[in-house]
């Protein structure tokens, strides 16, 4: 259960709604996946799942998300692909540290502060990632410039490779 409540910030922290960008949006340059045809799958599976409800411990469409129970379930249903459950665990999985200019569809993104990572999505590109944000909420697509997640942005992970 200790594992579950690490998770996504335990359901217990707030997460803004989006809001308007205060500054100009970053450019993000296109990065080819090094496997397309598994970055293109993950990500079809992931928008398709933008206003499944958030659940602290979900991992189904059916019984909603938390932000890592959706990683994993996308990566298990398309791929086969079993990841850690916690989003501080799927940070400390093997793969290498991504910048973020370098980001490629298919990348783990993670948030949190103080060192302390508390929160997952899947980057779709163009800055744009999916995730299941907070209780009360639901799946949906944000921006990684966007006034909460540009300030609690700690990096990201590849998970995809040929």
């Amino acid at each position: 259960m200790s594992a579950l409540l690490a998770g996504c910030g335990g359901g217990r922290e707030l997460v803004r709604k989006p809001a308007p960008p205060s500054a100009p949006i970053r450019h993000w340059p296109h990065v080819q996946p090094e496997d397309p045809d598994s970055a293109n799958a993950v990500l079809m599976r992931a928008i398709s799942l933008v206003g499944t409800p958030y659940r602290y411990g979900g991992n189904t469409p059916d019984s909603g998300f938390d932000c890592s129970g959706l990683v994993n379930y996308v990566y298990r249903d398309m791929l086969a692909l079993s990841l850690p459950r916690t989003s501080r665990d799927l940070a400390a999985y093997q793969g290498p540290r991504i910048e973020p200019t370098r980001l490629a569809a298919g990348d783990l993104v993670f948030f949190g502060s103080r060192g302390n990572v508390s929160h997952v999505g899947i980057y779709v590109g163009e800055g744009r990632f999916v995730h299941a944000p907070s209780t009360g909420g639901t799946v949906r697509l944000d921006r990684l410039d966007g006034p909460y997640w540009v300030d609690h942005y700690s990096g990201a992970k590849r998970v995809l490779n040929k």
